[in-house]
């Protein structure tokens, strides 16, 4: 019985693990205003690894407010970020991937500001495109960033 119930655990953690959020790793920041109290404004890289597709690894930067607001996370940080995708291993698909996909997210604003990044495939091209922009519950931003990545045509891109 014990057995039976750890295998259906491990089985639901391995059917969540690709509903789960990717989660960034910082690279690094740069100061862009001192604040006396609390973290300065500055602008932070992270790194997001692809969770469908092994050996894409995106690099996102985009401006934190810091001061006391920043520093608690009650600040609403500016709608602005860049994005760059790279071939940094061997490109392979855990799954048939969808046309049209969410890959990651990250909360810009205590409740209503989300950061997004989007995977489009161009299958003509057999290229992965990667959008990101920021989204609002009332007014989203029109400011994005896009890059993509070539796969090599001996691999083609499966869709669903």
């Amino acid at each position: 019985m014990k057995a039976l119930r750890t295998a259906a655990l491990a089985a639901a953690g391995l059917l969540t693990a690709g509903l789960c959020p990717a989660q960034s790793e910082k690279i690094g920041t740069v100061d862009t205003a001192f604040q006396w109290i609390g973290r300065d404004h500055d602008i932070i890289v992270e790194a997001y690894d692809d969770p469908q597709v092994s050996g894409i690894t995106c690099y996102v930067s985009r401006a934190r407010k810091g001061g006391i607001k920043g520093t608690l996370g009650l600040a609403e940080d500016r709608a602005e970020a860049s994005i760059a995708c790279r071939q940094v291993a061997p490109i392979t698909f855990s799954q048939p991937l969808k046309a049209q996909q969410e890959v990651f997210s990250e909360r810009m604003s205590l409740l209503f500001k989300r950061l997004r990044v989007v995977r489009m495939v161009d299958a003509k091209r057999n290229t992965l495109v990667y959008l990101t922009y920021s989204d609002k519950l009332i007014d989203g931003s029109p400011q994005n960033s896009v890059t993509a990545v070539p796969v090599d045509r001996a691999t083609p891109i499966p869709l669903k």
